[in-house]
C-alpha cells in the first residue's frame, strides 16, 4: 500500500512539472520569444511623398523601431550575424535591419533614424548606380556611402547585383538563361553571374566597404544553380524575400526575410509577424 501511495505521489509531481513546462513554453510561445534565431527585417524606400507597395513614411519607420525596441526586440550588426551563422550567440529576439536597392532615402530619410535610434543596418545596393544616375529613383552615391560608414561604424552596404537588377520576361537576370545560344547558353550565363558579381564586390571594396560577402536576389528570384558561381565569387550569404526567421540549420545562400516595408504593416502588425514566425 505505501509502495503505490509513493508512485501514485511520484507520478504527480512529474505531472507537475510536464504541465509547467508546457505553460512556460506555450508562454514564451504566445509572447513572441525566440533564441538562437534572427528575424532579417527587409525595407525598400522611406519616403515622405513618393507612395508604392514597398514605401513607407519616416514616421511609421520611426514608430516600428520604437515598437520593436518597447518590445524588447535586440538590434544587430552584420557581423554579429556572421558570427551567429557560425556557431556564436546572439541576444533572444534578434533582429537585421536589411535595405534593398541602395535608394537616395536611405541616406537622405532612413540614415538619420537609424542614427537616433542606434539601429544597425545593411543595404543591399545596386553597385552599378554608384558610377551612373538611375533613370528612375535616385540611388546612393559614393560620398553619401562613405559619409555613412565614416561616422556609423553600424551602417553596411553590400551587393544586390553590378548591372543585373532587371527582368527578362519572369524570370530575373540573374537566373535567365538565353536558349538561343545553344550549346554554349550555360557557360554564357555562369560568365556572367560571376563577373557581375564580381564587379559588385570590387565597387564595394573601392567604397570602402571591408567585408563584402553577402547578396540580396533582385526580385527575390534566384536558383540553386547560382550558389557556387557567388561563392566563386566570393559570396557567403544570400538574402531572399521568403518568410521567416533564419537558423544555422538554413543553407547560408537561401536566408529567409520578413517583410517590414509595406505601407500596411503597422508597429503591432510587424511585431505580430515576428510572433507568428517565432
Amino acid at each position: 500500500m505505501k509502495m503505490k501511495i509513493g508512485f501514485i505521489i511520484w507520478l504527480s509531481f512529474l505531472l507537475c512539472i510536464s504541465s509547467s513546462s508546457l505553460s512556460a513554453s506555450l508562454a514564451s510561445s504566445s509572447s513572441g520569444n525566440y533564441k538562437d534565431k534572427v528575424a532579417v527585417l527587409m525595407y525598400h524606400h522611406v519616403h515622405d511623398k513618393d507612395t508604392s507597395s514597398s514605401t513607407i513614411s519616416t514616421m511609421q519607420f520611426r514608430d516600428q523601431l520604437i515598437y520593436l525596441k518597447s518590445k524588447g526586440y535586440h538590434f544587430i550588426r552584420l557581423h554579429e550575424f556572421r558570427q551567429f551563422m557560425e556557431g556564436g550567440q546572439v541576444p533572444a529576439k534578434a533582429v537585421l535591419v536589411t535595405f534593398d536597392d541602395g535608394y537616395q532615402s536611405f541616406y537622405t530619410f532612413a540614415y538619420p533614424i537609424l542614427k537616433e535610434l542606434s539601429v544597425p543596418a545593411v543595404n543591399f545596393s545596386i553597385t552599378n548606380y554608384f558610377e551612373q544616375d538611375s533613370p528612375q529613383i535616385p540611388h546612393l552615391s559614393y560620398f553619401q556611402i562613405n559619409k555613412m560608414m565614416n561616422h556609423s561604424p553600424t551602417i553596411d552596404i553590400q551587393c544586390h547585383t553590378h548591372n543585373l537588377h532587371h527582368k527578362i520576361g519572369e524570370k530575373s537576370a540573374m537566373t535567365y538563361i538565353d536558349k538561343n545560344l545553344g550549346r554554349q547558353a550555360s557557360q554564357i550565363h555562369q560568365t556572367r553571374i560571376v563577373e557581375d558579381t564580381s564587379a559588385c564586390m570590387n565597387i564595394l571594396k573601392k567604397s570602402g566597404v571591408v567585408e563584402p560577402d553577402s547578396i540580396s536576389y533582385p526580385f527575390g528570384l534566384y536558383s540553386k544553380s547560382l550558389f557556387p558561381l557567388l561563392n566563386k565569387a566570393g559570396i557567403k550569404y544570400g538574402f531572399t524575400t521568403k518568410p521567416g526567421l533564419v537558423t544555422r540549420k538554413q543553407n547560408k545562400l537561401e536566408l529567409p526575410r520578413i517583410n517590414a516595408g509595406s505601407p500596411g504593416i503597422t508597429p503591432q502588425v510587424l511585431h505580430s509577424l515576428l510572433k507568428k514566425r517565432a
